[in-house]
């Protein structure tokens, strides 16, 4: 029976790092359509290469900052309940994988390609790492402080402020560091630069929207622990998401491709303890914001 259970187990999060790595698909289109013509190879070679230099950091150094624990033992170790460590591994490298690939959208067509690898070794194998080890580890008592102070530990599910914050926190510092897109201001007024490619960006947010059931549902990491609870908050989200994007975006296709990513983002960390009816608000909520910060931020220089 118990090795039934860890096969089981095994699969089924092999699964979910499946659907997970599907999903930088997902960020790859989705940069491409967003990016102007002559930008997209780039955006296509980038995100590949970014998953794999994303792999060898977490492998040999991040997985190890986080978990204190590693792989250069021999192969039969490896095998321990069907190979559960290593598929656990392979599912926490597509969320650690996600960060360059979030970062990599946020200042697309202002970074070099060989520095933006050099800093992705260093995000992967160190800088997020530690907070993800802080979060979902319990690393340097951070947790058991937190609850110390507030009654409660920190709750983040399935990785809104854990993966999806701290992506968007390094991709605004970098942002703000390497300031507007070459083209963005002439003569003193504001270029607006339109997707390149409506197709390409929709795409991209549909593969990104079917992943995101294996990135929230799957982190439970074991079928025992499989909830449809999460499942139906995440569809809430989303729908929410979408509805707000179109109605406040005012039907722009851009804003209605973008409002369900920011729906998912913004319930991953509740989304097994939500009502539905309160992942629907939550997505609504997102939506919203996502298209008032992007018409904001598009009126700055």
């Amino acid at each position: 029976m118990d090795l039934i259970v860890a096969g089981t187990d095994t699969f089924f999060l092999l699964m979910g790092a499946i659907l997970v790595l599907f999903m930088h698909a997902g960020f790859a289109f989705l940069e491409v359509g967003t990016v102007r013509h002559k930008n997209q190879v780039n955006a296509l070679v980038k995100i590949l290469t970014d998953f794999g230099v994303s792999t060898l950091a977490y492998f040999f150094i991040g997985y190890q900052v986080a978990y204190a624990t590693g792989f250069l033992v021999g192969a039969d170790q490896m095998m321990d309940g069907n190979g559960f460590a290593l598929v656990k591994f392979f599912f926490l490298l597509t969320f650690a994988a996600a960060i360059p690939a979030i970062i990599s959208g946020g200042i697309a067509e202002r970074a070099k390609f060989w520095p933006m690898m050099v800093a992705n070794v260093v995000i992967v194998a160190l800088i997020y790492p530690l907070f993800e080890g802080m979060i979902w580890n319990g690393n340097f008592g951070f947790q058991q402080w937190i609850e110390d102070v507030t009654g409660a530990g920190f709750h983040d599910f399935a990785g809104s402020i854990v993966v999806h914050g701290m992506g968007g926190w390094l991709a605004l510092t970098a942002v703000l560091l390497l300031g507007s897109r070459r083209g963005r201001v002439r003569d003193g007024r504001i270029i607006s630069f339109a997707p390149s490619s409506i197709p390409f960006l929709a795409l991209g947010a549909w593969i990104l929207t079917v992943g995101w059931f294996g990135f929230n549902v799957m982190s439970a990491q074991a079928v025992e622990g499989i909830s449809g609870l999460v499942a139906v908050n995440s569809l809430m989200a989303m729908v929410g998401g979408t509805l707000a994007a179109l109605i406040i975006g005012r039907n722009d296709p851009g804003f209605i491709h973008n409002g369900p990513l920011a729906g998912l983002v913004a319930v991953c960390a509740g989304s097994d303890v939500f009502h539905p009816l309160g992942a629907l608000a939550t997505g609504l909520v997102a939506g919203g914001l996502f298209v008032w910060l992007f018409v904001w931020c598009s009126k700055q220089k």
